[in-house]
């Protein structure tokens, strides 16, 4: 009931800037450990399973930061209005394990009702934004990052975040729902993967041949060949809308179990590779210099 009682702390705003304070600690600190130990300190076991062999430049980086920072705001305002509704009685949203009649089996079902709504939402949205005009001159700014690290996980223009967190605010009028569990919902399925989708590097665990969910390796591919309407691999953590629509990549294996066995991971490549110095990160000389934004 933690997030339940932040909307009774004051008015709209004052719920807003608290969600966006945490929104910064959460994203900062997740987005900036996997940074820290996989682009900042690499090793040579690490680096054989970054799908780019390259790693981005530092003024590249600090793009997705301040791209992040900006779809913060925006993602932090539909809860934030999501739970003021909820405070004034004009949404279906409730605390607690219980609503009225219903039980843990409820619970449940909305949490499957709103993981498969969710992620088709997801999807369709995205590929608009590859296939309409209006959409793609908002979305295009988040495929400057062709090879993109942890802190490009909402580093979108205000728009785009804006209708990707707009289902929090729709589902509570649509269905009751419990808050708390959405919230968390979001926060892991789609905060927490949408990190391991621009990690960068690929796991073991989950290959990138299987037919069913998205892997990083797929939305790398998203990242560097997707564009005005060739909207590949635009599904977040389901295969099957991609596969409906036709936007499966098709394409030579560029994954790293592939590029291994083809020789493309070998400590000799390593040695090649560049190794930006991201201490300059925390100069704040840095942050101050002007930047030509990419587009």
């Amino acid at each position: 009931m933690v997030l339940c009682e932040i909307s009774v702390w004051g008015n709209f705003l004052v719920t807003w800037t608290v969600l966006s304070v945490l929104g910064f600690i959460f994203i900062m600190s997740s987005s900036g450990a996997i940074f820290l130990k996989y682009y900042v300190n690499p090793t040579y076991e690490m680096w054989k399973k970054k799908t780019n062999p390259k790693y981005p430049t530092p003024d590249k980086v600090k793009e997705e930061i301040i791209l992040m920072l900006k779809g913060m705001l925006t993602a932090t305002f539909c809860p934030a209005l999501s739970l003021h509704l909820a405070q004034n009685g004009l949404s279906q949203a409730y605390c607690g394990v219980y609503h009225e009649d219903k039980g843990i089996m409820y619970l449940i079902f909305s949490f499957f009702v709103v993981w498969l709504a969710s992620d088709f939402y997801e999807f369709f949205y995205h590929r608009i934004g590859h296939t309409k005009d209006y959409f793609w001159n908002i979305h295009k700014s988040h495929h400057r990052f062709y090879n993109p690290t942890p802190f490009a996980v909402i580093a979108d223009e205000y728009i785009d975040q804006f209708v990707r967190s707009l289902p929090l605010v729709l589902i509570p009028w649509i269905l009751p729902i419990n808050m708390d569990a959405m919230f968390l919902q979001y926060g892991i399925f789609f905060y927490g993967y949408g990190t391991y989708l621009h990690w960068g590097y690929e796991l073991d665990g989950i290959d990138a041949h299987n037919p069913y969910i998205n892997t990083s390796y797929h939305h790398y591919l998203h990242h560097a060949l997707s564009i005005r309407n060739k909207p590949y691999h635009t599904g977040f953590f389901f295969k099957i809308w991609d596969q409906m629509f036709g936007s499966i990549y098709d394409g030579d294996c560029l994954c790293v179990k592939c590029c291994d066995a083809k020789g493309e991971r070998s400590l000799e490549k390593w040695k090649l590779i560049e190794k930006p110095d991201y201490s300059i990160l925390l100069d704040p000389s840095f942050w101050l210099k002007s930047a030509k934004v990419s587009e």
